[in-house]
């Protein structure tokens, strides 16, 4: 049984938005049309309220991108985005969301961030995805979305933690960085992962 994980295709991430990804609606075509060869699809969203502790609204002297030490984590100072109830935290219109069995909200602790749909940054606490999904007969993990050298990436590594075979769909997601994302391929293949594009899925009647 697979399963695509769709995380954070939401209007900050996209072009005008407030975190705006490089190129990120250039997946949207293909998120649409891979959906089909799946069991099961999932998506995750950001969901912060004001003045979460990852803005760096929130830490007078600060500079977006630089990067602090938040309770004993690094942490990157973003400008504010996926707010609550706004906008910029919906999920993209031009995403086929029909398939879509569940959501999962990360992002929601003021005081932490939550880059993985399973977990916070901490491993403190669960969104629930790992439980949701092995209770649906879930093996195998496909990761799509944004960020790729964030958010993506840290979704497929702990989806390797957990058990899942995990694969990142290459043309399916885009970086904020293409350094970074060098760097979070090659960690994951490390790690056991697999990295395909969406035409090697298709061309394998999965």
């Amino acid at each position: 049984m697979k399963a695509l994980v769709l995380i954070d295709i939401q209007n900050d991430f996209l072009p005008g938005g407030a975190l705006a990804v490089p190129d990120g609606d250039a997946i949207i075509p293909v998120v649409n049309q891979i959906q089909e060869c799946f069991d099961l699809v999932v998506a995750t969203q950001d969901w912060h309220p004001q003045e979460h502790k990852s803005f760096a609204s929130s830490h007078p002297g600060t500079k977006v991108f630089e990067t602090i030490q938040l309770n004993g984590l690094s942490q990157v100072l973003w400008p504010d985005h996926c707010l609550q109830g706004s906008y910029g935290a919906a999920l993209s219109d031009a995403v086929t969301w029909l398939k879509t069995e569940a959501i999962f909200r990360k992002g929601t602790d003021l005081e932490i961030d939550s880059y993985s749909g399973f977990y916070d940054n901490g491993h403190l606490k669960s969104t629930g995805l790992g439980n949701y999904l092995r209770g649906k007969g879930i093996k195998e993990v496909y990761v799509a979305g944004l960020a790729a050298d964030y958010c993506v990436f840290y979704t497929a590594k702990d989806a390797l933690a957990e058990g899942f075979s995990t694969i990142l769909i290459h043309d399916a997601t885009r970086a904020i960085s293409n350094e970074g994302f060098r760097k979070a391929k090659l960690e994951l293949s490390k790690m056991g992962g697999k990295i395909i594009r969406s035409d090697d899925l298709r061309g394998s009647n999965t």
